[in-house]
């Protein structure tokens, strides 16, 4: 009887931390309203999301009940020369971004520049420190080597 509970406790516990894993982590905010969300990002802690606890836009009603599948990072203009942008959970298929990242015809106003999307947890963060991240690292392994 104790061995039983004991692997129904494992298992349970098992199943939990299964779970937990797929869930996606994503960057949630907007420069319009946040200054540190704009093209030069100061990551935050706060504007960090587990995309498991949100439902995809109303306009992406096709999408209802999908888990996340990555996180995007949206470049809006609703005045010409100011870009706006929108980091969020992204849902649809990463491979076809072009219907999870379909514009909001709630604001037909606001041209929509572009969508990035990715599937790594904290991957829209500002998409420029990746090749200088790449850089340094290949920097050391090289100086590694001939060291």
């Amino acid at each position: 009887m104790v061995s039983s509970v004991r692997n129904l406790l494992v298992l349970t516990i098992l199943a939990v931390l299964a779970g937990s894993g797929y869930a996606i982590h994503c960057y949630m905010c907007e420069s319009l309203s946040n200054p540190k969300c704009g093209q030069k990002f100061e990551a935050d802690s706060s504007f960090l999301l587990d995309c498991s606890r949100i439902a995809p836009p109303r306009h992406l009603n096709f999408l209802i009940g999908r888990n996340a599948t990555g996180c995007m990072k949206k470049t809006l203009e609703g005045v010409p020369g100011h870009p706006q942008f929108v980091r969020s959970c992204f849902f649809g298929d990463i491979r076809n971004a072009r219907d999870g990242c379909e514009p909001d015809p709630a604001t037909p106003f606001v041209k929509q520049l572009s969508c990035e999307v990715c599937d790594k947890n904290e991957c829209n963060s500002s998409g420029s420190l990746t090749p200088i991240a790449g850089a340094i690292i290949l920097f050391f392994g090289v100086a590694r080597l001939l060291a």
